[in-house]
């Protein structure tokens, strides 16, 4: 068994809402943590954004009297907006996410219209991480693994013997993220997970969303060898052509995200919000049909000028 004084302590924080889980990362002994995949609320109906989730991760850092060395961001999500820009604010730590971030940006870029004042460089982030990038976290080290295929940027991070995936993987009766993004690739996430099933059998993998099937209590960690065993898309056996059919398939029957045009223009912007060109007051644009080929011209006003 592993010894626990070489592995961080991990708390995880859950959003019911988006069924989101973020994590502290700890070593107590040196009293420094990461922040993974924090968490906005926000309530459509009124677009009102709230902090409570951030407010639990600052309160856990108060009462153990944690120093946050980074905020880690696997990717940018489509289901949730990012904390780490308010976190950030509080806790003057640095925000990091991988380099392929710059890919993701452009495409989303050009679905918002944004404008030439907003960069493509990855330049909101502090740290843009390559693969196998190492980051001192008190005894221990963070190896940044790029794991492409739920999106073009998707990092998981290492730390002692724990592993947080993002939406690489769900818990084993859940099976995989989709791969239908822009720049998702169902092989390209077939062999990320094998990257990171290779990992030694006890390494413990935490995963960023529960969604809790058939009704079951909330699960958020699991072994690299009950993967292996049990997980129900990339089990031992399963090869990489029945993959990528079972998540094409998939695929096709899922409908958009519901927070996806929301989150999106804010995780771009890592966790801050856009502002109005006129007002600077923040705000959220939706581009019609962004996802649709169903054609609105016709409800366009002054479409010809």
């Amino acid at each position: 068994m592993a010894n626990e004084k070489q592995n961080p302590t991990v708390t995880a924080f859950f959003d019911e809402t988006t069924s989101t889980l973020s994590y502290v990362a700890a070593d107590m002994e040196s009293k420094v943590c990461v922040i993974i995949d924090p968490v906005l609320e926000l309530e459509e109906s009124s677009a009102e954004i709230t902090t409570r989730g951030a407010a639990e991760i600052l309160q856990h850092l108060r009462i153990n009297e944690l120093s946050c060395e980074y905020i880690l961001e696997t990717h940018a999500h489509a289901d949730h907006l990012s904390a780490g820009y308010f976190l950030k604010r509080r806790l003057a730590a640095p925000i990091a996410i991988g380099q392929s971030i710059v890919d993701v940006q452009h495409v989303f870029a050009e679905m918002y219209s944004e404008t030439p004042s907003f960069k493509r460089d990855g330049s909101q982030f502090d740290l843009l991480l390559t693969d196998g990038q190492k980051l001192a976290l008190g005894r221990f080290c963070i190896e940044a693994m790029h794991v492409p295929g739920h999106t073009p940027a998707c990092m998981a991070y290492k730390i002692g013997d724990a592993v947080f995936v993002g939406d690489t993987l769900f818990m084993p009766d859940s099976g995989t993220a989709r791969c239908d993004f822009p720049g998702g690739s169902a092989r390209a996430l077939y062999h990320s997970i094998h990257r990171i099933l290779a990992l030694p059998a006890e390494t413990r993998i935490f995963v960023c969303h529960d969604y809790q099937p058939n009704g079951r209590e909330l699960a958020f960690e699991a072994t690299v060898e009950t993967h292996k065993q049990e997980n129900v898309h990339v089990m031992d056996g399963v090869n990489e052509s029945e993959f990528v059919s079972m998540r094409t398939a998939r695929d096709a029957q899922l409908s958009t995200p519901r927070l996806m045009l929301p989150s999106m223009q804010v995780n771009i912007r890592a966790g801050a919000l856009p502002v109005h060109p006129v007002s600077a007051r923040p705000v959220i644009t939706m581009p019609i049909n962004a996802f649709s080929d169903v054609d609105v011209t016709e409800l366009v006003e002054n479409l010809d000028g």
